[in-house]
């Protein structure tokens, strides 16, 4: 286990996992739509527009969409398993979801929401997480485990998914 609940990736682990990141989800970063969705998005994957949280001066179903994504990452964890933290092309990191978020605990890193650049919640495996991406304003969650958790009550916040495994919602 870490010492710390959430510890920053060193120079030399941050570049392996973001190789592999580019590798396995051929990844392609650009702020034209025609590139977009920016990753292959897996087999067993939902896609939301952010479109709904425009209207939300609140913030409040932004932040229960935050709560339900970390709540849905935190119960597949379960208490010993940690995820990786990926802000494109800056810091990232490693942390225990069970020892973080509480009182007196650290704050999750980053945001499932891409708050101007890509945001990435990733399994050690690279099998579950989400994909933020700041541009075509959208919203992956994938692994078969976390869209079991966490789908239904992002499809409340957020209405019916634009892509489901890659794929435009309606298309065969």
């Amino acid at each position: 286990m870490m010492e710390s609940p959430v510890v920053e990736l060193c120079e030399t682990e941050y570049g392996r996992v973001w190789d592999r990141f580019y590798d396995e989800f051929e990844f392609q970063p650009s702020m034209s739509s025609s590139k977009w969705p920016a990753i292959k998005e897996p087999t067993a994957s939902a896609t939301w527009s952010l479109a709904a949280l425009d209207d939300d001066p609140e913030y409040e179903r932004l932040d229960r969409l935050v709560e339900v994504v970390e709540q849905g990452l935190k119960s597949c964890m379960g208490p010993s398993g940690t995820l990786l933290a990926l802000d494109w092309q800056h810091t990232s990191y490693r942390f225990a979801p069970s020892n973080i978020g509480g009182p007196g605990q650290p704050a999750w890193p980053l945001s499932p929401y891409p708050d101007g650049d890509y945001y990435i919640y990733l399994s050690e495996n690279f099998r579950m997480g989400s994909f933020g991406h700041p541009w075509e304003e959208s919203l992956c969650l994938f692994g078969q485990e976390f869209l079991d958790a966490a789908s239904a009550e992002v499809e409340k916040l957020l209405g019916q998914p634009i892509r489901r495994s890659g794929r435009a919602v309606g298309t065969t």
